[in-house]
């Protein structure tokens, strides 16, 4: 024992070291060529050696029988690890490897199980996984390329693989490349008893994806031997798994798979949820958990949380006393934000497990198509009262129940999806906290981001809007309120909507604080998840209550307007009826109107502008202007261009600029022409009391002696400091309720006077009903965003009614835009459209001064009653005899419908192409704002008579 190792000869060590090649060889796992390189030295070999053995000691003192291996070796071009623990490495691996960011070279990844054990006297396996950079043959691929193998791959994966493996990765590439969710298929691996499974999807469309499919081989007791990620420059990624029974596992292999397929789609829409450690711990299953983590999102924004005290309170209070109104405003919001928090909801269903499992049932015999059948609402309602401990459990898994009952369809079972889809009956919602009803309602969950769908009238319109948020903090704040903003926004729009055959609605969708980087995947997985339960042609999956038809069109809105051409597109490519109606503000190209190109929405918020001007007899010239929304936005720069105010002062997204003597004009329609955010100004055109102050500047003294500490606090408040005063504010950009009853004494100078005389509401919910009222007491005139901000929506009705007004090639030729050309038609239609926004907001401010002088009620009380007036006109005009009236229907419509389309298509070719539904809203629409315009929101029984005595003359006339 006194003898130095190196005295030990081993003879027969070239003997030895061939039988291992020899071994390795006939198990084919290491490409022949790659063996010889893969040779360690004396000093790495017995650090394995001293491993394995310090692993034996640990063992022993654990008194455990198995040792517990744990290699690792991480460089900045891959890793390898090796391993004997369970589950082993696989989310380190996906948050470190495979769920890179978008500019970030890819890796790929192998992993093997050794089939025999760790040593003679230690029985366990060990898991190996190799991961490396990826070499691409050509990282940047031309079109052409984008579905050649040969060109795409990784030149280590054509190195190692064989032609068939080659042409069948190809077939999965060339299907990922054209859908937007995941390709599963399952071969047999006929040399080794295995099944191959498959699993491709487009790279960064999932999160943990690798690190969940390997739980569900856990749960279901099946052994992966091979994994495989092999990534592609054409941003395919391809997952493949070998499986294998572990003996005595009591399962099919291929009545597992099935159910691992039938998984899988499951956890691509959602691969990280908070119930999935139930999953490794076997009480609940992939469908189980992933439900159980839908309902957690569904109660934390429907639950009931103001009772009937709330309800009492808020009759007895004085609405009119603006300290009343902000006391019930502040209790509303508390017992909203602290009575069921996310978090105090999330740790009652950790605790029930079993009531998870119970309400999956529930749920599985409504919407499984395999085994819909009715069930028994009372049975599990007496089971979650006698296991929970009190009435506040009792609630959380009740709205389980509501959750399931209100589902009128869903892509749950759907075998290809991108993110979860609920087609919901919003009749459960709360009346006390939402008193207009909601006619349809669409709950999405995806990967990244959760997302709602309101919409207050069958055929509705309204933009999708994505919410992001700047931290955590601000995450909680817009996730709690994320409902009601949806909703509010919805409301909004009905009733702006009073011009238009559709009503409101609005969609929403709010980033997961780590997704803040991926808009376009969650749009795109939103609108693809709803497509699914608006296409139901030949849907055998999916169990419909509704069962009638829908259509829906989508707007652009914050964070989106770029994305409609995409939505446009994609709803063609999955045979939607209504692709080129579905979103407007498109692209010219594919027959869109932008908004932002032609000024749409600033065409009726400046129209208002204007109104006060001409009314009160103001140069605009001489009237000084605070702006929120900067000229990089759609409203921002298209109000600087068709104004010729002295603009005093812009907030946007990159700070704040100010000049008290008129900021300069040239130089601000130079950002305006370039969309670009106020921080690109030429600080050289400001006066000597002039600034600019960037989010991103601390501690700055200001011309006037003034310290900012934050620029970023300063940007967020500016609109409520004292230096922002003008004549006229004009929000074209900013947060829903930035001006409410909680800061409204900002709004005032010191002795009282007001620091704006007039307010156009140019972005929604800029201001919260209370201050509205609050500053007209004050002498303010106001007119607020149901009102002013309408051109958009205007615009995006009359884009629609095009789409649908044409056949295929007719559209091609009228209202798509060459790069050489634009259609005549176009040109014309387009300066139609402008028109006809112009109009109706003219007509719309008329009606409301008139009224507002006759009355002398607030402006923003009367736009909400002109608005509902209309609507509710609308509505009754529509389930009249009067729409059954063939010669009067004519008339009307002749008269509705934009006469360049009569023109061009014939009025007999319009009614027969557009659906029946939209055309009696048309109808409807035209006749009823028309009507209130003319005779307010309190006519005479006789007034309607006399406001239809002409139609009905020219039917005489005609006949």
């Amino acid at each position: 024992m006194n003898k130095s190792f190196a005295s030990f000869a081993f003879t027969g060590k070239s003997d030895q070291m061939n039988k291992v090649k020899d071994y390795i060889y006939e198990k084919a796992l290491i490409p022949k060529e790659l063996v010889e390189t893969e040779e360690e030295s004396a000093e790495r070999v017995g650090e394995h050696i001293i491993a394995l053995y310090g692993a034996k000691v640990q063992a022993f003192i654990r008194n455990d029988t198995q040792p517990e291996i744990n290699l690792k070796r991480q460089t900045d071009s891959g890793a390898v690890y090796i391993h004997t623990s369970s589950p082993g490495y696989e989310k380190l691996i996906d948050t470190t490897y495979l769920d890179v960011a978008s500019d970030e070279t890819p890796y790929r990844l192998e992993s093997y199980l050794s089939t025999g054990k760790v040593s003679s006297s230690a029985a366990a396996t060990l898991r190996c996984y190799l991961i490396r950079k990826c070499d691409f043959v050509n990282p940047f691929p031309s079109n052409a390329e984008m579905t050649d193998i040969q060109r795409v791959a990784d030149k280590n994966f054509l190195f190692r693989t064989t032609p068939k493996t080659h042409g069948l990765f190809k077939d999965v590439m060339e299907r990922v490349l054209s859908t937007n969710g995941p390709i599963l298929e399952v071969f047999d691996h006929t040399s080794t008893g295995e099944r191959r499974l498959v699993i491709g999807f487009k790279r960064r469309s999932t999160r943990s994806f690798f690190s969940a499919i390997s739980h569900v081989f856990h749960y279901y007791g099946i052994t992966s031997t091979r994994k495989y990620v092999d990534q592609f420059s054409n941003g395919v990624t391809i997952c493949s798994f070998y499986l294998k029974d572990i003996p005595g596992n009591g399962n099919s292999l291929e009545a597992v798979i099935q159910n691992v397929v039938e998984e899988a789609s499951l956890l691509y829409c959602l691969p990280v949820n908070s119930l999935q450690q139930f999953v490794q711990t076997k009480e609940l299953s992939v469908q189980e958990c992933i439900y159980g983590n839908v309902g957690w999102i569904f109660a934390q924004h429907f639950l009931k949380r103001l009772g009937s005290e709330y309800q009492g309170l808020s009759k007895i209070v004085d609405l009119s006393n603006v300290s009343h109104v902000e006391v019930l405003t502040n209790i509303k919001k508390k017992l909203r934000s602290d009575t069921f928090t996310r978090e105090y909801i999330l740790d009652i269903i950790e605790r029930y497990p079993s009531l998870v499992q119970a309400c999956y049932q529930h749920f599985s015999a409504l919407h499984h198509s395999g085994n819909a059948k009715e069930v028994n609402d009372k049975e599990l309602l007496d089971k979650i009262a006698k296991v929970v401990q009190n009435p506040n459990e009792f609630k959380i898994f009740e709205s389980y129940i509501t959750f399931n009952r209100a589902i009128l369809k869903t892509n749950f079972y759907k075998s290809s999806k991108v993110a979860l889809s609920f087609r919901l009956d919003p009749a459960f919602m709360s009346e006390i906290e939402y008193p207009r009803p909601v006619f349809g309602m669409f709950l999405v969950v995806g990967a990244g981001f959760r997302g709602f769908h309101l919409r207050f009238r069958d055929i509705a319109r309204g933009g999708i809007r994505i919410v992001r948020s700047r931290n955590s903090e601000n995450y909680s704040i817009n996730l709690r309120s994320l409902l009601d903003e949806n909703y509010g926004l919805a409301a909004t729009q009905q009733r702006k909507n009073k011009d238009i055959p559709e009503g409101g609605s609005k969609g929403t969708i709010l980033l997961d604080i780590d997704h803040q980087d991926k808009p376009r995947v969650a749009f795109e997985k939103y609108c693809d998840s709803i497509l699914d339960l608006l296409i139901m042609e030949g849907k055998t999956n999916i169990v419909d209550y509704y069962k009638q038809p829908e259509i829906l069109f989508f707007g652009p809105d914050e964070g989106t307007a770029d994305m409609m051409d995409w939505a446009s597109q994609h709803s063609r490519t999955r045979n939607y009826s209504y692709w080129n109606a579905f979103t407007t503000g498109k692209s010219q190209a594919i027959g869109g109107i932008p908004h932002d190109t032609f000024g749409m929405t600033t065409r009726s918020v400046h129209q208002y502008v204007l109104g006060i001007y001409r009314k009160l007899g103001l140069k605009e010239e001489h009237v000084t202007k605070f702006v929120t929304g900067g000229p990089d936005g759609d409203l921002g720069s298209n109000e600087i261009k068709i104004s010729n105010d002295r603009t005093i002062g812009i907030v946007d997204g990159s700070g704040v600029l100010y000049d008290p003597k008129g900021i300069d004009r040239a130089e601000l329609l130079r950002l305006a022409e370039s969309r670009l955010t106020v921080i690109n100004f030429d600080k050289s055109k400001l006066s000597e009391k002039g600034f600019l102050v960037s989010v991103e500047e601390n501690d700055i003294t200001l011309p006037d002696g003034t310290f900012v500490p934050s620029g970023l606090k300063f940007r967020n408040d500016f609109h409520l400091n004292p230096l922002s005063s003008a004549d006229i504010f004009v929000p074209c950009g900013g947060r829903p309720e930035s001006i409410g009853i909680d800061n409204i004494q900002h709004m005032f100078f010191d002795d009282g006077t007001p620091r704006f005389k007039y307010i156009v509401e140019g972005a929604n919910l800029f201001l919260t009903q209370d201050a509205r009222l609050l500053l007209e007491k004050k002498g303010v005139i106001i007119f607020k965003d149901a009102s002013a901000n309408k051109g958009g929506v205007t615009s995006s009705s009359l884009e629609v009614l095009a789409a649908l007004a044409f056949n295929d090639v007719e559209f091609h030729e009228h209202m798509q835009v060459k790069p050489d050309h634009v259609p005549q038609f176009y040109k014309e239609y387009v300066e139609a459209v402008q028109k006809s926004i112009e109009n109706n907001a003219d007509l719309e401010f008329e009606a409301l001064w008139r009224e507002w002088k006759e009355t002398k009620r607030p402006i923003s009380i009367i736009s909400d009653d002109l608005s509902f007036a209309i609507v509710k006109l609308n509505e009754e005009l529509q389930q009249t005899s009067l729409w059954d009236n063939i010669p009067l229907r004519k008339v009307v419509m002749n008269e509705a419908f934009p006469k360049l389309l009569v023109d061009k298509v014939g009025l007999d070719t319009l009614l027969e192409r557009v659906p029946e539904n939209y055309a009696k809203a048309i109808f409807g629409s035209y006749l009823a704002s028309r009507f209130v315009y003319k005779y307010g929101t309190s006519p005479s029984q006789f007034a309607f008579f006399e406001y239809m005595s002409p139609y009905f003359a020219k039917v005489v006339k005609n006949a």
